[in-house]
């Protein structure tokens, strides 16, 4: 039962399924479970709303160490805690592989919820967090570049990344205060995540990659892998960043940081074109 003082209740919710979104050999059981709080979580703040409950649905093998099932609800349980939240309850049965369906639950504490549709031509287009890490750990760890342990600089801030993203939480709140428009947490990867806000709102989103904050250390692994770090940055996901449109004289809450502006039009534009690249996760290519 949930008593919530304003009447309206914030819901999302999103499989992890190992073999696609995680592997045991890459992960620990914490980190899988940090993830997959945090990015259900990632959903609630970016409408604005306080998270403030999971529901935990576990599908896994019968052969499946208690241990690790023990280890990954204590990550669950960390990663709620980071963002004020708690486990109210769960499923479990038996299934092939790993998989985890979660459910968050939010309140608006009498705020206004921030959807996709808001943005207006004149908005800026401001970001919350890292774009592109978790995608450059993903492609350090395929390509053997990174170890199982931790890693030191660049190299091991970006699996870290991947292992456990950490979402702004408070960034989404504090964004719907200052009159944000338009909100998502980027999950598919910017270039895709924008296209959504986009298309709800009947406008045109302009991203300039030099604005781009904290990409040092994709240039740097980048370097080492003999790709373009823009790849990571505009079509890599799960980072949940939140990325928002503000008035263009709002006053940008810590934290944010403008990356472009909103035309009329439709589509998204990467310094001044269109973009040519994949522009994020698509679940069934």
């Amino acid at each position: 039962m949930l008593r919530v003082p304003d009447g309206r209740v914030v819901a999302s919710t999103d499989v992890l399924v190992e073999g696609r979104h995680f592997r045991r050999n890459w992960s620990s059981p914490a980190d899988v479970g940090v993830k997959a709080a945090a990015q259900n979580l990632a959903d609630i703040a970016a409408m604005g709303a306080l998270p403030r409950t999971l529901l935990v649905g576990l599908a896994c093998p019968s052969d499946l160490a208690v241990g690790w099932v023990l280890d990954m609800i204590a990550g669950l349980v960390a990663e709620c805690g980071r963002a004020g939240a708690s486990i109210a309850g769960g499923d479990v049965t038996s299934a092939d592989c790993i998989v985890l369906g979660i459910t968050a639950l939010g309140e608006l504490a009498g705020a206004r919820p921030v959807t996709r549709a808001g943005a207006r031509a004149g908005d800026v287009v401001a970001l919350a967090g890292h774009a592109g890490w978790s995608a450059a750990g993903l492609a350090l760890l395929q390509a053997g570049t990174a170890g199982p342990g931790e890693l030191a600089g660049d190299i091991g801030a970006l699996v870290r990344a991947h292992r456990r993203p950490e979402p702004p939480y408070a960034a989404g709140p504090a964004a719907a205060a200052a009159g944000a428009t338009a909100m998502l947490d980027v999950s598919d990867g910017l270039v895709a995540d924008l296209g959504h806000i986009a298309a709800a709102s009947g406008v045109c989103v302009r991203v300039e990659t030099a604005g781009l904050p904290d990409c040092e250390p994709l240039q740097a692994a980048a370097r080492t892998l003999g790709v373009a770090w823009q790849d990571w940055a505009l079509a890599g996901g799960e980072d949940h960043a939140l990325a928002a449109t503000f008035p263009p004289l709002a006053a940008l809450p810590d934290g944010w940081r403008i990356i472009g502006d909103v035309r009329e039009g439709e589509g998204v534009l990467v310094n001044g074109e269109r973009w040519n690249g994949r522009g994020g996760w698509e679940h069934f290519r």
